[in-house]
């Protein structure tokens, strides 16, 4: 019977699931792990600057790939990733957390080791890791192959993280397997005849429908169903919508694209627009309050159809484990050939540039989208940045990596790394407010060390802009000291010669632009050099926001 290593076979799975990049901190319990991840060709160690900004990379990563991983040592290290992998379970995002723990002898004599609590318990943090996975385990000898494939697995098919503990002794030991199959990561049928009748009712509801409309949001993007939402959309011709979640899951240039659509914060145009509809199909909705603006998200129920990945819900009948991804095909190609045609005229857009010098967020986000490329990965970070992004012209192909439901300032800094190093063909921009870069700078050395090549946007609005919208705009706890950020990237080491087998970034623009004249100027120059990373301070109003986080913020209040 053939052998494998337990650390080799964890390595193969996560290969399996389309994973090359292992994000993480080295540490004493993990460090053999390390080294089959480093010696193995078709992989890269992520080697983040701390375990925090490590679990935002495998997350970012994530969203991009499928799948994402990150390794940690016991105790410091884990605990230290634990907000961005609550994150990412918050999300749906399938990242395995790998822990490197001491050896099953020290753990079964309860010896007081460094990094732990020093009361002998060595459950402690995988028991509170496991409050924030969908499966989680601490492997054994005689249960570790098994118990591997079904962390990996539980975690693909739920798209929620996954927890595996795994002792230092454990990491070489080796174990007879027969044939390995392959992971079961691919949900199962639908049952058929539940499915026959949800497609008869749903078909008769579409048939019957004067104006259906279609809205799309964030479980589209977790499951990978563009391409079957885009033929549904194409063959249907029904106007169609994104809520903010679901921002980069339908291609902006279909002619049935009509905009965001975000309860009280939605366009005046496209409120008026979803309010005549008689039938609303959602695709993948996600009811949390940033994403239907504080709950406002005014859908009648009665003429609501929901197809989620867990059931398909007609008016006031669920039909259970009638998937989307399955059954949306089926409904596609019940539907009449030719497409139905709405003459709904021009598409609602955010108000125009106003006149001035200074880079407002009306100016910056009307502007910016000159500048970016088709299939870009745009990150936003959480206030400001992210709820700019609903209403941005977005380019062709392009994804978008916000987090309006866990909403961890700093996320996107260490996202972008993940996002960018998992598809270098994919140009990176990230817009990063000035207070949540302070929380995870460090990882553009990481940006760096790997030869990425982002264009960073740090909006320097001095302080915390959201939460002065929120509470306190004169409090000193929402101010902080002021950086050269424009030093950054030279900070960071780009002008140093370095020795390092990854590879290392070019840099490009480095500095601060106050007005429109210099922010076109340097944007310019920016988008001639693609194959380089650019870092440009963007001076603006200290309580200027864009309009959609000030609509949010009124209704706030009373959360």
């Amino acid at each position: 019977m053939p052998s494998v290593t337990i650390g080799q076979h964890l390595i193969n799975r996560l290969k399996e699931i389309n994973i090359d990049v292992v994000f993480g901190v080295p540490g004493d319990f993990n460090m053999p792990l390390l080294d089959i991840i480093e010696d193995d060709p078709k992989l890269t160690w992520g080697n983040n600057a701390n375990e925090l900004n490590a679990s935002y990379a495998a997350d970012g990563y994530a969203r991009i790939r499928g799948a994402g991983a990150i390794v940690t040592t016991f105790g410091v290290g884990e605990l230290s990733a634990v907000n961005g992998l609550a994150g990412s379970y918050s999300e749906m995002l399938p990242v395995i957390h790998i822990v490197g723990t001491p050896s099953t002898k020290s753990q079964a004599a309860g010896a007081m080791l460094h990094h732990s609590l020093g009361d002998g318990n060595f459950d402690v943090f995988y028991n509170m890791s496991s409050m924030i996975s969908c499966a989680s385990t601490h492997l054994k000898k005689q249960n570790a192959i098994a118990e591997i494939d079904r962390v990996i697995s539980q975690a693909v098919l739920s798209k929620r993280t996954g927890y595996i503990g795994l002792p230092i002794d454990l990491i070489h030991y080796e174990v007879e397997v027969p044939e390995i199959a392959p992971l079961v990561v691919s949900l199962p049928k639908n049952p058929e005849q539940t499915q026959e009748i949800a497609l008869k009712v749903v078909s008769e509801a579409i048939a019957k429908a004067s104006h259906p409309v279609v809205v799309v949001d964030g479980c589209v993007l977790r499951h990978h169903i563009e391409k079957d939402v885009e033929e549904f959309i194409k063959r249907s011709g029904f106007p169609t919508y994104v809520a903010p979640m679901g921002k980069g899951a339908v291609d902006e240039s279909l002619p049935q694209y009509r905009g965001c659509y975000s309860g009280n914060v939605t366009l005046e145009s496209i409120d008026k627009e979803i309010k005549k509809a008689d039938l609303i199909i959602e695709i993948g909705s996600i009811k949390s309050d940033f994403n239907t603006g504080n709950f406002s998200y005014a859908l009648d129920r009665s003429k609501t159809i929901t197809l989620h990945s867990f059931a398909t819900i007609v008016f006031c009948a669920e039909y259970q484990k009638v998937s989307m991804v399955e059954f949306l095909p089926l409904l596609t190609a019940s539907l009449p050939k030719e497409p139905r045609v709405f003459d709904l005229g021009p598409r609602g857009k955010p108000l125009p540039i106003e006149e001035g010098t200074e880079i407002t967020h009306n100016y910056l986000w009307n502007k910016v989208p000159e500048y970016i490329d088709e299939n870009a990965i745009i990150c936003g970070e959480t206030g400001t940045s992210e709820f700019a992004c609903l209403n941005l012209e977005a380019p062709k192909g392009a994804s978008f990596i916000t987090q309006f439901l866990w909403g961890s300032i700093g996320f996107s800094v260490g996202a972008a790394v993940g996002a960018a190093i998992a598809n270098r063909d994919r140009r990176v921009y990230l817009f990063v407010g000035d207070g949540s870069f302070q929380l995870t700078a460090q990882e553009l050395s990481v940006m760096l060390h790997h030869g990425l090549t982002p264009v960073i946007f740090l909006l320097n609005n001095d302080g915390y802009c959201i939460e002065k919208l929120i509470h306190g705009p004169d409090r000193d706890y929402n101010n902080f000291q002021m950086w050269q950020y424009s030093k950054t990237l030279d900070f960071f080491g780009a002008h140093l010669e370095r020795n390092t087998s990854v590879g290392s970034s070019k840099v490009g623009f480095e500095g601060k632009v106050s007005t429109r004249d210099e922010f076109e100027t340097a944007m310019k120059d920016i988008q001639a050099q693609p194959d380089k990373m650019h870092f440009i301070e963007v001076i603006m109003p200290r309580f200027d926001a864009p309009r959609e986080l000030k609509l949010l913020v009124a209704t706030s209040e009373n959360r």
